[in-house]
């Protein structure tokens, strides 16, 4: 993909491009990986390229618990916004299957602030993932 070609650039998210199966959700949480951030944990599973169809890279799963994210307003835009950041972040990512958790309470608030530190922790995360995979891709 050529990213300097606006054109060519790919912001969608199709179906093959997320985790359905609880079986598929356990094998990640099984492979204990994990990076950490204030808000989130980032669960993820290097995937060897045969197991997947060409072109597909990478893969997220959303969990959002109630226990967490009382209201359904609050889940669903935890969501939209792990989407959004997966869409703008896929071309960089390595071809893993990922698992985007909430891992604390949300306050009521759904203010700017707090929609802009979620997003920028989930951006963080995903830039985490694309650097140790690059480090770890040159050793």
């Amino acid at each position: 993909m050529d990213v300097l070609n606006p054109e060519n650039l790919d912001f969608s998210f199709p179906d093959k491009r997320r985790l359905h199966a609880a079986a598929e959700f356990s094998q990640v949480f099984a492979a204990r990986r994990v990076l950490r951030g204030s808000f989130f944990n980032l669960h993820y599973l290097a995937v060897r390229p045969t197991a997947l169809p060409a072109g597909i890279g990478a893969r997220i799963g959303l969990v959002v618990a109630k226990k967490l994210a009382r209201r359904a307003v609050q889940r669903n835009l935890l969501k939209r916004l792990a989407r959004e950041a997966f869409r703008h972040a896929h071309g960089g990512l390595p071809p893993y299957d990922l698992v985007l958790r909430l891992s604390r309470p949300v306050a009521g608030s759904l203010q700017a602030e707090t929609r802009h530190a979620w997003r920028a922790d989930i951006d963080q995360l995903l830039g985490r993932l694309a650097g140790l995979a690059q480090r770890q891709g040159q050793n």
